[in-house]
């Protein structure tokens, strides 16, 4: 009777604190708390910098810190009354996602992904130009990396694989169609055009970037000058060296495998 009494009180559960349980404590998926934020995390499949699914990335789900995400839905209303939408491409990252990017950038013999992500940064410099980090503020729970989208879009197909994928530096129309509006560059473009003041993408772009970081900064967050795309709550409530916990699914997510 004791067991049969525990599984009816499980049941009876929010979803929210079923979803919510697989996570230490103060840790949430987004989707959990706004499942209108469309999500695209690069690092859970291969068309990211690397070229193929990260360490530690065992589902495509954003995970947060309850104070970042409760932010986020604070801008996703704000976007909601334009017709727009943020789209997230990475939350938390566990640590040894931040290693598997050092190893791979000490490989000469993987750089499959150039003519995309870096066309023309050397890959032996990514780390010593600020691109990546050794130690990763995502490993706190409460950076992101987004942009924004119309309410409209829901995913972006996968890249074709019989084409050469654009570099990301081309212009909007020549890159890989990320759906967003245009800030200039695709997502984890290792170049000095991403730079977030940088005059050399042109007034489209520098407006979006400019909206973007506003409603950003008004939520609580910093922005990073190197990346437009990457975002830090200020008042992070896991200020350390980070965790490293594996990525998994919500229980809500359609990911289940």
């Amino acid at each position: 009777m004791a067991w049969a009494g525990l599984a009816l009180i499980i049941l009876m559960l929010p979803a929210q604190a079923l979803a919510s349980s697989a996570l230490p404590k103060g840790f949430v998926y987004l989707r959990e708390i706004d499942p209108t934020i469309v999500q695209d995390i690069r690092y859970a499949g291969s068309h990211n910098f690397v070229g193929r699914p990260i360490r530690g990335y065992l589902a495509a789900e954003c995970i947060l810190s309850t104070p970042a995400a409760n932010a986020l839905e604070t801008v996703q209303r704000k976007l909601a009354e334009n017709k727009l939408s943020l789209i997230v491409w990475d939350c938390y990252r566990p640590k040894r996602a931040v290693q598997d990017f050092l190893q791979w950038s000490r490989d000469p013999t993987h750089s499959e992904t150039k003519a995309e992500f870096y066309p023309r940064t050397d890959k032996e410099r990514l780390f010593d130009l600020g691109y990546l980090a050794k130690r990763s503020a995502h490993s706190r729970g409460s950076t992101v990396d987004l942009g924004i989208v119309p309410t409209s879009f829901s995913s972006a197909p996968p890249p074709d694989p019989s084409q050469s994928p654009g570099a990301c530096t081309s212009p909007k129309g020549e890159r890989f169609e990320d759906g967003t509006i245009d800030f200039g560059t695709g997502y984890d473009c290792l170049d000095v055009l991403s730079n977030t003041s940088s005059p050399l993408v042109g007034p489209t772009a520098l407006r979006n970037r400019q909206t973007l970081k506003s409603l950003m900064k008004a939520a609580g967050f910093r922005p990073y000058a190197r990346e437009w795309w990457h975002f830090e709550l200020i008042n992070e409530p896991f200020n350390r060296d980070g965790f490293d916990f594996e990525v998994s699914a919500s229980p809500s997510s359609d990911d289940r495998r």
